[in-house]
């Protein structure tokens, strides 16, 4: 049996699109002589469509793209959509052939952790579902499964095993699963695990491509019933991964080194967002900083050198191998770069300011204009060209409330806000060794970092120290009160937890970011702006 598994790129809420995209592939799939076809969850409206769910007209529409490409079938698909029965919504695995829908299973496991809320929107399926296929003249049982199906571990149910005593040969699991780091080797030992555990083949279908924050990976796989891998799906692109159950050859797993995955997802990000919001072309203000250079290395991948436009924005506390740092980047990419002075615009609001200041000392205030200055100019350059913007700021910057807004906050995509400041560093190195030259200039990557604001500012943290800890309290979701007991000092772990704490406002008004780890700033991490909780002081 060829089973083709179509790991392909949908756009939520583009479903004329995306039939035309599974129909496409579905013709490709049969030419490559596939007696079974696949494509992942929910594929004809894309991933996730949260509140589009709520529209009738979108599930209608969703409906009659289902039931034409139904009728454009002929051997067995299998596909993802919604179905409404009894006034309940489901997410539900259609299998179709010979031009109608012949079964369809609901998925039982419904997520509502971290990005997932699915419970809002669909009602739970309760039974299992096995399909009878006529293959080469013999009648094969597919138990199916939908994503979550596959993690049953933290529902305390075995629906693996259920498939298997319900007289199932093969299990194949249609998925929408995203991206974060380590992801990949998790499927692999739960998949591992099922298959031999019950002897029998597990064949899983991953989308692909990037929604909103979202960015999913593909890597599909197969495992055969020994739990030996027999297929894998390309990272970050679309394919047609064929599985020969009749070679059943074992493989080795194909797994990234932790950074060229990381790079890769974002760049798929940058690209997919572009592509799916209609922009062509992207705006970075280059500071000569690390986190500049690595956002715009990251864009030039992803968009081409000739759509990434890069602008310094120089103050008075500008140093020379800032700027010298931006000119470099910017030739090493090939990218357009200018120079554009905000000490005119500075000076203006400062005298502007000063009466309203009543002889104050410099402070905050001060500083802040000059990243607002940098923010309206960007943001003149996003309106007049119709570039957008990608802001800079990383993770532990915006853990602490480092950034300012309406200045360097300010894009309509945050491209490293996922990343910790040791990730960036470790990033930006793996982009000189895998260009084979310095494309982001060694000085930006080993000057001490500085927002250069004020006469000889560098930024107030050991990003060193600071960084694995804020990664501890937001990825690891550890709290202060264990940090502390694990040794570390107190005074700074309160300090930290309490930035964190008071800047959810900031985060709150900043671009989508990127998400490739475990707990992003974003949709999967829902925290109060208004919150006095601190657990050093009620312990």
């Amino acid at each position: 049996m060829k089973i083709a598994l179509c790991q392909i790129n949908p756009t939520v809420g583009a479903i004329n699109q995306n039939k035309k995209i599974i129909l496409e592939t579905y013709n490709r799939a049969i030419d490559l002589e596939a007696d079974v076809i696949v494509f992942p969850e929910l594929a004809i409206i894309g991933y996730p469509p949260q509140d589009l769910l709520l529209r009738d007209r979108f599930i209608i529409n969703a409906q009659n793209a289902l039931n034409e490409i139904a009728q454009k079938s002929t051997i067995p698909v299998i596909l993802g959509n919604t179905l409404i029965e009894d006034n309940k919504l489901y997410n539900c695995a259609f299998i179709c052939e010979n031009g109608e829908i012949v079964s369809h299973y609901k998925k039982r496991l419904l997520p509502t952790y971290d990005v997932f809320d699915e419970d809002r929107y669909f009602a739970a399926g309760n039974k299992h579902c096995i399909v009878e296929l006529a293959i080469d003249g013999k009648n094969t049982k597919i138990g199916l499964q939908i994503c979550e199906d596959l993690w049953d571990k933290n529902y305390s149910c075995d629906l693996a095993k259920e498939l298997k005593e319900s007289g199932a040969e093969i299990i194949i699991n249609i998925s929408a699963s995203p991206y974060r780091v380590d992801k990949l080797l998790d499927r692999c030992e739960l998949i591992q695990t099922k298959a031999k555990d019950n002897s029998i083949p597990y064949i899983y279908c991953n989308l692909v491509g990037a929604q909103d924050e979202l960015i999913f990976d593909g890597q599909s796989l197969a495992y055969n019933e020994n739990g030996q891998l027999i297929a894998q799906g390309k990272s970050f692109e679309e394919e047609i991964v064929m599985v020969d159950l009749s070679l059943n050859k074992p493989m080795n797993l194909k797994v990234l080194q932790r950074e060229e995955k990381i790079y890769n997802a974002l760049v798929l990000g940058i690209k997919d967002y572009f592509k799916k919001t209609n922009h062509s072309e992207a705006v970075i203000g280059l500071s000569g900083g690390i986190d500049s250079s690595l956002t715009a290395s990251i864009a030039v991948d992803a968009l081409g050198k000739e759509n990434v436009h890069g602008v310094s924005m120089p103050s008075k506390f500008s140093s020379q191998h800032s700027k010298d740092d931006a000119k470099l980047l910017s030739e090493n990419l090939g990218v357009d770069y200018r120079t554009i002075s905000i000490e005119s615009i500075v000076s203006s609001f400062e005298q502007s300011l000063k009466a309203s200041y009543n002889g104050s000392e410099s402070g905050v205030a001060e500083e802040n204009i000059q990243a607002r200055a940098r923010g309206s100019i960007i943001m003149a350059l996003s309106n007049k060209f119709n570039w957008l913007v990608l802001s800079t700021g990383n993770k532990t910057e915006l853990a602490m409330g480092y950034c300012t807004l309406y200045g360097d906050m300010n894009g309509g995509l945050a491209v490293i806000s996922d990343l910790s400041k040791t990730d960036v560093y470790a990033l930006s190195k793996w982009v000189n060794k895998n260009a084979g030259f310095e494309r982001i200039p060694l000085s930006s990557i080993e000057k001490p970092p500085s927002a250069e604001l004020r006469p000889e500012q560098v930024d107030p943290f050991d990003y060193d120290v600071v960084s694995p800890l804020v990664s501890s309290l937001i990825d690891d979701e550890k709290s202060p009160s264990e940090l502390i007991k694990e040794g570390v000092d107190p005074e700074l772990v309160k300090d930290i937890s309490n930035r964190i704490r008071i800047n959810e406002y900031k985060r709150r008004q900043a671009a989508p970011g990127l998400k490739v780890t475990s707990k992003a700033f974003g949709m999967g991490r829902r925290v109060p702006i208004i919150n006095q909780y601190d657990e050093l002081k009620h312990d």
